[in-house]
């Protein structure tokens, strides 16, 4: 069984989403599938849904919504850019961009966009700056050459644009998300808390479960980062778009303060955006990639995500091996504790009892952490602190399970719920030993809640596999 603790978010195509396929990105290391709306239509996401579910029930999905960004219309033909030159940006929806005019999907844009500004375009391989207005077209000089094509991101760095939080298509696949019980939502764009609510009030028109991840890749979202970490059960650092809206530079120390206020708030964290970008056509890793990846996890992000590597690269496998030894060699040599306070909305006692679990299983050398759970938020507690050993979730329903698929160290499967302590350690070894190599001198930690409705931990107890499997079945004979 793979040992890594850092969880890894793989991109999948509809155009390459066979089961074998996915179940050899399983077994190397893959623990949620990604798709990305904006690419392919319902039917296509379903593919890989049910594609998913024939391989394992433990493999979160999660759907990228599209959210309030903004790209170029549909151009016949590539449109060359060339510096110096000026062009003209037009907020004409229903027109496709030609040579004579670059259109956009917002009728307010030039209205929106003050003179002197940078339009970025194409995930800013094409710069133009705006240097005069005509009515609703900005007319720009190009600072480099480039090409446009169809359907191009467009990205004005500092300025705010007056754009939905939620498009039609988005509503589209928020439906599906909920009547198809999808896992994640991972919003786009989110700029403040209320780009979530307006998402979480999609869901509740369909009664959805799935849990909202942000996704911040622009200033407001970096400044608002508290709101929305109120109401969002996850946080994505989308280094793609950020590094264009913001200054490159300052985007390493942006990710690192995003993961530590996750930590903080027992929020799970990804960091996304060309982590194995060169495996897309290599099937070897740059020394930088290498690095960006260690850098991520000794900040101690719970996951990583892979975006072209796996939707449409030549080495998808390799990437995702690639990543797992990278995180398991890392993982090894950094610190096996992260020191975090205890209070949070579980209860002091729960919260103190999971600091104490991850503690203790360290400095008695415990081969893992055995808990209970019913909604997930006490295992995130035992996470938050980053520990060495594996925390083997027992969960007493499926969705929580996938859920905690995004938190480090976590290792959750399926149990339906006891009604005592014993009966939980007794189905909990029957189901681990083999699936985890417990061997009968190795000690584990078992950590499990009140089993006479209660919610948080209340019970914790330390002992040999065998000691706590004898002890058990000596009860059941009693």
């Amino acid at each position: 069984m793979i040992k890594k603790r850092t969880k890894i978010v793989a991109t999948i195509s509809d155009k390459n989403c066979d089961p074998d396929f996915l179940r050899q990105l399983y077994e190397a290391g893959m623990d949620v599938v990604r798709i990305n709306s904006a690419h392919l239509d319902i039917q296509g996401a379903l593919k890989i849904i049910n594609n998913v579910r024939e391989v394992s029930d433990k493999i979160a999905i999660m759907i990228d919504t599209k959210g309030p960004d903004m790209r170029t219309t549909i151009s016949d033909a590539p449109i060359n850019i060339i510096k110096g030159k000026t062009y003209r940006l037009s907020g004409e929806p229903s027109r496709k961009s030609t040579a004579e005019s670059i259109n956009v999907p917002v009728a307010t844009f030039a209205e929106d966009v003050p003179l002197g500004s940078m339009v970025m375009i194409d995930d800013g391989e094409v710069e133009l700056k705006v240097i005069s207005k005509e009515g609703n077209t900005l007319v720009c000089k190009a600072e480099n050459d480039g090409v446009v094509g169809s359907r191009k991101s467009v990205n004005v760095p500092g300025v705010k644009i007056d754009l939905p939080s939620v498009t039609e298509k988005d509503r589209e696949f928020l439906k599906m998300a909920s009547q198809n019980e999808i896992d994640f939502i991972a919003h786009s764009f989110v700029r403040s808390a209320q780009d979530v609510l307006d998402v979480q009030a999609e869901l509740d028109k369909y009664k959805g479960e799935s849990k909202i991840i942000a996704k911040i890749e622009n200033q407001e979202g970096v400044e608002n980062l508290t709101d929305i970490l109120d109401v969002v059960y996850g946080i994505m650092v989308a280094r793609g778009d950020l590094a264009i809206e913001i200054p490159y530079e300052k985007v390493p120390p942006i990710q690192k303060m995003i993961i530590s206020r996750c930590i903080y708030c027992r929020k799970p964290v990804i960091v996304a955006t060309q982590m194995l970008h060169s495996m897309i056509t290599n099937p070897r890793p740059t020394r930088a990639e290498v690095s960006d990846i260690a850098s991520a996890i000794y900040s101690q992000t719970d996951a990583l995500m892979l975006s072209g590597e796996t939707a449409n690269g030549k080495y998808p496998v390799e990437a995702v091996k690639t990543m797992t030894k990278v995180s398991i060699e890392v993982e090894n040599n950094k610190e096996k504790f992260l020191e975090t306070p205890y209070v949070n909305a579980t209860g002091e006692v729960s919260a103190y009892l999971a600091k104490v679990a991850v503690k203790t299983s360290l400095r008695i050398g415990a081969k893992a952490i055995i808990a209970d759970t019913k909604g997930g938020r006490t295992i995130r507690d035992m996470a938050s602190y980053r520990g060495f050993n594996p925390i083997l979730a027992q969960c007493y329903s499926k969705r929580t399970m996938r859920e905690l698929a995004l938190s480090y160290g976590v290792n959750p499967s399926y149990q339906e719920k006891k009604n005592s302590v014993d009966k939980f350690i007794h189905t909990a070894l029957k189901n681990l030993v083999k699936a985890h190599d417990l061997k009968g001198n190795e000690i584990i930690v078992v950590l499990a809640g009140n089993f006479s409705g209660g919610s948080g931990f209340s019970f914790i107890e330390v002992g040999t596999v065998q000691y706590l499997k004898d002890r058990v079945s000596i009860k059941e004979d009693l």
